[in-house]
C-alpha cells in the first residue's frame, strides 16, 4: 500500500484536496463544496473521498496517510465576519482608548463616510492597571497587583472568553506582562489569554496592542475549530501529525496555531505563493505575478527571483497585525462575487459574495442575486450544464434570468451586461496587482502572470491583456494549489527582537547578542518540532529606514559573524532598497535598525515535481467537443474548441479562442493566443506575434 502526503485546503466556497504518493511520484486531486457551518465537516469528506479514490482496499481511508498539512480561512471569516469572542483588555494606565484612538493616519483621507472597523474589544471591557516600564528597559513603577486582580475579578464578571495583556514597554522587558497573565490564569484558568510579548515582541504600540487582542479575539475560534477536525481525522484513522499553514508560509503544528491564531489569517493563500513559486522555479518563470482567484476573493502576490517578499505588518480587514507574513494583496472579487447597481447606476461587482451556500444562482439553490459565475456561464466560458467534471449541475436558465433583470435595469443586452461583469472584476483585479508592483516600483510588463485557483484560469487572460502582460502560465492543478502548496513547504517560525540602534560599526557588539538570543529561541523550537539538525536553516533579517522615517524596509543579513563589514554591507542593502521602492537615496542622512528578524526553516520531505516526454506539437487528440462561446473581440459567438486538459500532453501547441477544461478549472485562451503545454504539464499563454 501506498504512502501518501495528504494537502487540504478549505476555502470559503471549496475544500481542495491534493495528495501525492511518496513512492511512486504521483499526484491526485479532489473537490468537495465546503462546509461553512463547521468547515472541518468538509474537509473529513474531502479526505475520506479522495483516499478512498486513490485507496479503495484501506481498512480505514486515514490509515495510509503520512503527511497531512491544512490551510484554511477559519481565522480570517471569523474576523471578516466580527465572529470572534467575548474578549477583555488588560493594559497600561492611560492607555485603555489606545485601541480606538489608532494612529493619526487615515486611509480614506477625503471620505467624509468612512466607516471605521468595530473596535473588538468594547470600553467597558478594557481596564488600566498602574505600571511603566521606560523605553530602555528601566521599571518606573512596578505593577499594581492589587489592581491586576481587581481587574481580572472584573472581566470574569462580564463573562469574557478571552482576554488580551499589552503593557507599553511590555516588548523590552515582559516581567510586568508574565505576572498578570498569571493572576489572570488564577482567576480564570478557563479563559484564552494572549500576551503582547509572546504574540508580537516588537516596537509600535498601537500596532502590537492590535495584533495582541486579534490574537484573544479569534483564539478560542480556532481552538474550538482544532479541536473539532482532530476528532474526525483521527476517526478516519489517521495517525500523521497534523500541520497548519502560517501566513508565512510555513506549517506548525495544531498546538502552536490554537495558540496564535492571529499568524495564520493569510494561512489559504500563503500555500498557493509557495507551490507557484516550486512550479515557476522548474518551469523557469522566476520573474512572477500570481493570480490565485477563488470563489470570494482575489489574492496577488510578486515573486521577484522566485522570492516572494515577506512583510511584518499588514493591514487584514482594518485591523494592523504585526506579525511575519508573505506580502499578499487580497480583493473581493470571486466566482461568488455577486454583481449590483450603486446608487449612482454604475454596475459594481464584490466585495460581497454568494459564498458556497446558496452559491451564484446557477446553483439553484436559492439565491437570486448574479455573481461572477453566472456571468461565465451564461457567456459560455465555463460549461453551461455543469462544473466538477460533472459531478455538479448548473442551471444556465436561471443565470440569464438574474442577469436580465439587471441588464434591464442597466438598458443593455444580456449578453453585454454579462460580459460588463467580467471587465468589472478584471478592472478590479488588476487594481490588485498594480498594487503589488507598479506601486512598489515593478512593472507587470516582465512578469509572467502565474494563474491559479477555481476561477483563475478562466479570467488570467483578460487580466494580463489589461495589463499588457505577454505570458500567462497555468499549472496542471490551478484549482488545487494552494492544497498542493502544502505538501512543497516547510516548517517555520520567525523570531524578532526591536533594538534601535545606529547602523554603524558602533552597534556591532549589540546586533550581535541580540542574534545570538534569538538563535537560542530557534534552537530550543527546533527541538520542540523534533528537527533534525541536518535540516535545520537559519536566515536573517533587519528592519532599517533613515533616522526619523515611520516605516522601515527589510534587509538581508550576509551569513557569519556579525562584525563591523555586516553593518557596512547592511546599509548598502538598505540604501538599494530604498532606491527601488522611493526612488531615491538620501545620501548623508543616518540610517538605524530598528527589528532584527531570525526565520527557522525546518526542511521536511515534499513532494516532487516531475517532469514528462515530449509527445509533439498536435493537440488534436485532446478536443472533446465544440461550443458557442461569447467573446467581445467578435461581438458574438465563436465555435470554440473544448480541449481536456488532462489529455494535453508536453510539447502540444494550439491556438485561441479555445477552452481547456479540467475537473478543478476552465481556463480561457482569447484570440491571437497560443497555447502550449512545458515538460512539467505547465499550459503557457503568450499573445501571438
Amino acid at each position: 500500500m501506498a504512502r501518501w502526503r495528504v494537502g487540504v485546503d478549505s476555502g470559503g466556497t471549496f475544500t481542495d484536496v491534493c495528495l501525492f504518493d511518496e513512492e511512486a511520484g504521483r499526484v491526485e486531486v479532489w473537490k468537495v463544496s465546503s462546509t461553512p457551518d463547521d468547515p472541518s465537516r468538509g474537509i473529513a469528506q474531502g479526505v475520506e473521498e479522495g483516499m478512498r479514490r486513490v485507496e479503495p482496499d484501506a481498512a480505514q481511508p486515514g490509515s495510509p496517510v503520512a503527511y497531512f498539512g491544512h490551510g484554511t480561512t477559519v481565522a480570517t471569516n471569523a474576523l471578516i465576519q466580527h465572529r470572534g469572542v467575548k474578549t477583555g483588555l488588560v493594559t497600561t494606565d492611560g492607555f485603555r482608548d489606545l485601541l480606538e484612538i489608532g494612529r493619526q493616519k487615515r486611509p480614506d483621507l477625503y471620505d467624509m463616510q468612512a466607516d471605521k472597523p468595530p473596535t473588538l474589544v468594547s470600553r467597558d471591557l478594557r481596564h488600566e492597571v498602574p505600571e511603566r516600564v521606560r523605553h530602555d528597559g528601566r521599571i518606573d513603577l512596578a505593577l499594581d497587583e492589587d489592581r491586576m486582580r481587581a481587574a481580572a475579578k472584573a472581566l470574569k464578571q462580564a463573562g469574557v472568553k478571552a482576554i488580551a495583556v499589552s503593557f507599553l514597554y511590555g516588548f523590552i522587558r515582559p516581567e510586568h506582562e508574565k505576572r498578570a497573565v498569571e493572576i489572570l490564569r488564577a482567576e480564570m484558568p478557563d479563559v484564552f489569554i494572549s500576551a503582547g510579548h509572546e504574540i508580537a515582541p516588537e516596537f509600535r504600540e498601537f500596532e502590537r496592542l492590535s495584533t495582541v487582542v486579534l490574537n484573544a479575539y479569534l483564539g478560542p475560534v480556532m481552538r474550538n475549530y482544532i479541536e473539532r477536525l482532530t476528532p474526525r481525522l483521527r476517526d478516519l484513522g489517521m495517525t500523521a501529525t497534523p500541520h497548519l499553514t502560517q501566513s508565512n508560509g510555513g506549517v506548525i503544528g495544531f498546538g502552536t496555531a490554537a495558540e496564535m491564531p492571529v499568524r495564520a489569517v493569510l494561512s489559504g493563500p500563503s500555500t498557493g505563493v509557495v507551490g507557484a513559486q516550486a512550479i515557476g522555479a522548474v518551469a523557469g518563470f522566476e520573474d512572477l505575478i500570481t493570480f490565485d482567484m477563488g470563489g470570494t476573493s482575489t489574492d496577488v502576490a510578486l515573486l521577484n527571483g522566485g522570492a516572494c517578499k515577506l512583510t511584518s505588518e499588514a493591514i487584514v480587514h482594518g485591523y494592523p497585525i504585526k506579525a511575519p507574513m508573505l506580502d499578499i494583496h487580497t480583493v473581493g472579487a470571486g466566482g461568488g462575487s455577486i454583481a449590483h447597481i450603486d446608487a449612482g447606476g454604475l454596475l459594481k461587482v464584490g466585495p460581497r459574495s454568494a459564498g458556497a451556500d446558496p452559491g451564484p444562482v446557477c446553483y439553484g439553490r436559492g439565491n437570486a442575486e448574479p455573481a461572477t459565475t453566472d456571468a461565465n456561464v451564461v457567456l459560455q466560458t465555463l460549461n453551461p450544464h455543469y462544473l466538477l467534471a460533472g459531478r455538479m449541475k448548473v442551471d444556465q436558465g436561471l443565470a440569464k434570468d438574474a442577469i436580465g433583470r439587471l441588464a434591464a435595469q442597466l438598458g443593455l443586452g444580456l449578453m453585454e451586461t454579462a460580459q460588463g461583469i467580467i471587465s468589472v472584476v478584471t478592472a478590479n483585479m488588476a487594481r490588485a496587482i498594480r498594487v503589488i508592483s507598479v506601486q512598489r516600483g515593478y512593472d507587470p510588463r516582465d512578469y509572467t502572470l502565474m494563474a491559479f485557483g477555481g476561477a483563475g484560469p478562466l479570467h488570467a487572460a483578460r487580466l494580463a491583456r489589461e495589463l499588457d502582460m505577454k505570458r500567462v502560465l497555468v499549472p496542471p492543478y490551478p484549482g488545487i494549489l494552494c492544497a498542493m502548496g502544502l505538501l512543497l513547504t516547510d516548517l517555520r517560525a520567525d523570531f524578532a527582537a526591536t533594538k534601535l540602534l545606529p547602523a554603524t560599526a558602533g552597534s556591532v557588539g549589540e546586533v550581535a547578542a541580540a542574534f545570538d538570543g534569538l538563535a537560542k529561541r530557534a534552537t530550543e523550537w527546533f527541538a520542540h518540532e523534533e528537527i533534525a539538525a541536518g535540516d535545520r536553516h537559519l536566515s536573517r533579517t533587519a528592519d532599517m529606514r533613515y533616522a526619523g522615517q515611520n516605516y522601515e524596509l527589510a534587509v538581508p543579513l550576509p551569513d557569519g559573524p556579525v562584525c563591523a563589514a555586516t553593518i557596512a554591507t547592511l546599509a548598502e542593502g538598505f540604501a538599494e532598497s530604498h532606491k527601488q521602492r522611493y526612488g531615491f537615496v538620501a545620501e548623508g542622512e543616518p540610517v538605524q535598525l530598528v527589528t532584527l528578524r531570525l526565520e527557522a526553516t525546518g526542511r521536511v520531505k515534499k513532494a516532487e515535481l516531475k517532469s514528462y516526454p515530449e509527445a509533439g506539437p498536435d493537440a488534436a487528440g485532446a478536443i472533446i467537443g465544440e461550443r458557442d462561446v461569447w467573446f467581445p473581440e467578435a461581438g458574438a459567438f465563436v465555435a470554440t474548441p473544448i480541449y481536456a486538459r488532462e489529455a494535453l500532453k508536453p510539447g502540444n501547441t494550439f491556438t485561441g479562442p479555445a477552452i481547456v477544461e479540467q475537473m478543478d478549472t476552465t481556463t480561457v485562451v482569447l484570440p491571437r493566443m497560443t497555447a502550449r503545454v512545458d515538460a512539467y504539464l505547465n499550459l503557457i499563454l503568450e499573445v501571438a506575434a
